[in-house]
């Protein structure tokens, strides 16, 4: 780990909880990391798994040191708080922020890594609308294309060493829109690095299903209904890939009559204009999954699906309307 991932505590840090196995022999392990509830399962041996589930946590750890927004010696908020500078990152901070600029240039203008100054106006935990002149002022710094990601070869011991920079001093990148999809396929590396077999791992909503459970039965991921947050419309079945559902439901508020929820347009600053209420996709990597799952919720049911065919990584994808209809692509 870096010497300036070290210095910044993460809420519930050292709070686990580890059960199993069940009479099915099913393995589960939750804490708590990126501001969510994490939760792993696994059907093998117990220390197996108890030894993956270590290593899983630990490997959340440093990426929560590496890509929070918020941890001020984080590799984003270095970033962010560089005023147009370059400064060092790690490796594979730099491959996610490339990552994340190929879905911002492929997102019909719904996604964009930068949109950091305009999020952290808006606070959805207290229902409170920033100003509008506040938001427009905000709009102006936001370009991905602004993010530069670069390699310079180290003269210590000769590897490359990573660097990011902002060439507009005043942007911020928010890498919460892509980072849990890297993530989620690289803990799914490690479970499976352990031999283990059939595991489910599941990011507060962003989930990996590898393998079955057994007899051959298929990991089944909820469709949530907007109108209900302990309900389901429905239900698919996950073998070897990657399911990531991107909700207006997930954090919202009404004021003077008006609903606002979180997946902001780049092109507004506001909450963007769409007739789903939920969109699922279905893909092998995660990152496809939840790189594709903000744009498809902001594009709506019938864009979202013309956008589904053009994109073969996209191997389904499913619309909830805030009636609890489901529309598939």
């Amino acid at each position: 780990m870096d010497s300036n991932e070290a210095y910044d505590p993460i809420p519930l840090e050292d709070a686990v909880q580890t059960a199993g196995p069940d009479e099915r022999g099913m393995m589960t392990e939750l804490f708590y990391a990126f501001n969510t509830v994490i939760t792993l399962q696994a059907f093998g041996d117990p220390s197996q798994c108890r030894a993956a589930f270590a290593d899983a946590r630990a490997a959340c750890r440093v990426f929560e040191r590496r890509y929070s927004r918020t941890l001020p010696h984080s590799d984003i908020a270095r970033l962010n708080a560089a005023k147009g500078g370059p400064v060092t990152i790690a490796s594979d901070t730099a491959a996610l922020l490339r990552a994340a600029q190929g879905y911002c240039a492929d997102s019909e203008g719904r996604f964009d890594i930068t949109m950091g100054s305009v999020v952290r106006l808006w606070d959805f935990h207290n229902g409170v609308v920033p100003p509008r002149e506040r938001i427009g002022a905000a709009l102006e710094h936001v370009d991905w294309r602004t993010l530069r990601v670069w390699e310079e070869p180290d003269g210590s011991d000769g590897e490359a060493q990573a660097f990011a920079q902002l060439d507009d001093p005043l942007a911020a990148v928010d890498a919460g829109g892509i980072a849990k999809g890297w993530i989620a396929d690289a803990l799914a590396e490690t479970l499976a690095a352990h031999g283990i077999g059939a595991f489910i791992v599941n990011l507060g909503g962003n989930v990996v299903a590898h393998g079955e459970k057994p007899g051959g039965v298929p990991w089944r991921i909820g469709l949530q209904d907007p109108r209900d947050k302990e309900g389901v419309v429905g239900a698919v079945e996950v073998r070897d890939a990657s399911a990531v559902t991107s909700g207006v439901y997930e954090r919202c508020f009404e004021r003077d009559g008006a609903f606002y929820h979180h997946i902001l347009d780049p092109e507004t600053g506001y909450p963007a204009e769409t007739d789903a209420a939920g969109a699922t996709v279905l893909a092998r990597r995660s990152l496809d999954a939840e790189g594709y799952s903000t744009t498809l919720l902001a594009l709506g049911i019938e864009r979202g699906r013309a956008f589904v065919r053009e994109h073969p990584a996209i191997l389904a994808a499913y619309f909830v309307d805030a009636a609890g209809n489901v529309h598939t692509a």
